[in-house]
C-alpha cells in the first residue's frame, strides 16, 4: 500500500513538474507576450487553441510549424511571427497547450 502512494506522488510530482517546466519555457520563449492561459490578448489563449484542436488528429505537428515559422488568418488579422524554439522546444510548448483545459 505504502509501495502504491509513493508511486502515485512521484507521479504526479512529475506531472506537476511537466507542467511547471512547460509553463517556465512559455515565459522564458516570450509567449506570454502575446498569449495568456485563459484571456485572449493580441493572440488567443492556450485554452482556447486546445479547445480549437481539440481532437483534431494532426494538431500537435500543425502546431509545431506555426510555434517555429509563425502564422496568420486563423485568429483574425494580427500575425504570429516565428519564434526562436527549436522543434523539441515548440513540441513540448505544443504538447502542453494541447493538454490546457
Amino acid at each position: 500500500m505504502k509501495r502504491s502512494a509513493l508511486a502515485v506522488l512521484a507521479l504526479s510530482s512529475m506531472v506537476s513538474s511537466f507542467a511547471f517546466a512547460n509553463a517556465e519555457l512559455a515565459k522564458t520563449k516570450n509567449c506570454m507576450a502575446c498569449h495568456a492561459m485563459t484571456t485572449k490578448m493580441v493572440g488567443p489563449s492556450f485554452k482556447d487553441v486546445a479547445a480549437k484542436y481539440a481532437g483534431q488528429k494532426d494538431a500537435e505537428k500543425q502546431l509545431v510549424q506555426k510555434v517555429i515559422k509563425g502564422g496568420a488568418g486563423v485568429w483574425g488579422q494580427v500575425p504570429m511571427p516565428p519564434n526562436n524554439v527549436t522543434e523539441k522546444e515548440a513540441q513540448s510548448l505544443v504538447q502542453w497547450i494541447l493538454a490546457q483545459k
